[in-house]
């Protein structure tokens, strides 16, 4: 037995894209022999395996292949080329409420869906009510389901999902449906899904949830895998994808061409990257794993962070004041600058962090050549422990956004603490005892 859940194994899927309908049916009834559509492929050759018990992430942006993954998966699509081995009885929320017959009342729902998944009537009557209770829609389950609103839906068809206690769950994006109560309580499901050592592949562009729950994230782009591995690793990767400053050679050759031309600008040249690397603060222990990216429009050549004494340090003691300081340099006009920083977990979740857009700062036009200095002024209310710290230079110009500069976990941030409370800050508590 194998000790993969679910093994993809050099799955494609393409395609056929006509100019007109009529082009589709001449193919169809076998009268034109010159080929009439385009190819599009939606995923290209695409192989990852999710380990038992394992809660695996796929993150991409729209039109990536994420959804087509998923139903290739489950069975609802044939792929071009390639297999799928899935070991387990699998239960999946993609669409909505997909299986679902809008005639059938809420109970009749419930029961069809059981049995597509495959199970006997007699298990679903065990289920029954832990169903209903976690769907709580009070008397509409007995009602057809095109009366429901869409939150009722949406309650249903998960709570069908999820307590149907199968051994392979699959989620597209549904973690974040329903209101805030409803929300809670899928979390709350989701967390003794993995607590029972259940298998969980989620589709999700909630990246906090993902770099939370996930042991490992798949990060497709344009239907082809670029990344695999630790949430936070892939995540960083994504982000440039987000950014418009990620670069993936279509073939092998263009691969090994790229590897080429930078080993012999290496050789060449061995410059660093930017100029921040020449002037960073040598108080600072940096990340060797830093990313760092940009159009180089703007870059941020020095910072620091100091202490309620002003000491430059990155030990903050909880509940004092503390600053972050940013000296940026621009190599090109920029009218509307946003200087940011953001405060993230050792996991990769962005705990906290702002920037001069949302602060409304009166950051006035750049030209080429300015330098701008910038202190980010506040107190420290997050727990004892070991953080992160990236930093960015971002804006508008000619009314588009771009990414000047971003360090992504520059170094690290030591918040020293005499009280912890639960969660990742304080809200400061007093208790009044009667």
């Amino acid at each position: 037995m194998s000790d993969y859940a679910i093994s993809v194994n050099n799955i494609s899927k393409m395609y056929k894209l006509y100019d007109n309908p009529m082009d589709r049916l001449k193919e169809s009834l076998g009268l034109s022999r010159k080929r009439k559509y385009k190819e599009h492929f939606a995923l290209h050759d695409v192989s990852f395996n999710v380990k038992k018990g394992e809660t695996v992430g796929i993150i991409g942006t729209n039109g990536s292949g994420k959804s087509t993954i998923l139903k290739i998966i489950t069975g609802v699509l044939n792929p071009t080329q390639g297999d799928i081995c899935v070991e387990g009885r699998i239960s999946a929320l993609l669409e909505l409420g997909a299986g679902f017959n809008m005639e059938y009342t809420g109970i009749e729902n419930v029961y069809l869906n059981g049995t597509m998944i495959g199970f006997s009537r007699e298990e679903i009557d065990a289920k029954l009510q832990d169903i209903l209770d976690f769907a709580d829609i009070g008397e509409f389950v007995h009602q057809p389901v095109k009366t429901y609103s869409s939150g009722m839906f949406v309650r249903l068809a998960f709570a069908v999902a999820i307590n149907i206690d199968p051994e392979i769950l699959i989620v597209d994006e549904a973690l974040s449906v329903g209101d805030v109560f409803f929300q809670a309580k899928c979390y709350r499901k989701f967390e003794e899904f993995k607590e029972k050592g259940k298998t969980i592949l989620i589709v999700s562009h909630d990246l906090s949830s993902i770099s939370k729950y996930c042991d490992k994230v798949v990060l497709l782009n344009k239907g082809i895998k670029v990344e695999e591995g630790n949430p936070k690793q892939v995540i960083d990767v994504y982000k440039k994808i987000l950014a418009n400053q990620f670069e993936e050679p279509e073939t092998v050759e263009a691969v090994n061409e790229a590897e080429e031309v930078q080993e012999t600008e290496k050789i060449e040249k061995e410059e660093p990257k930017s100029e921040v690397v020449k002037t960073w603060n040598k108080s600072f222990a940096l990340n060797p794993e830093l990313l760092e990216y940009g159009n180089g429009v703007a870059e941020i050549i020095d910072f620091s962070i100091l202490d309620h004494n002003n000491n430059v340090t990155n030990l903050i003691e909880k509940d004092t004041e503390f600053q972050i300081y940013m000296k940026i340099k621009f190599h090109g006009e920029v009218k509307e600058p946003i200087f940011a920083y953001t405060i993230k977990d050792i996991r990769g979740t962005d705990l906290t962090g702002t920037n001069t857009m949302y602060e409304q700062a009166p950051i006035i036009p750049k030209k080429d050549g300015d330098i701008q200095e910038v202190t980010f002024k506040q107190k420290m209310t997050l727990q004892g422990g070991e953080y992160m710290l990236a930093l960015g230079c971002t804006g508008y110009r000619s009314g588009d956004f771009e990414v000047f500069h971003r360090l992504y976990d520059v170094c690290n941030l030591t918040v020293m603490s005499q009280k912890n409370t639960i969660g990742f800050y304080d809200i400061h508590s007093t208790v009044i005892l009667g």
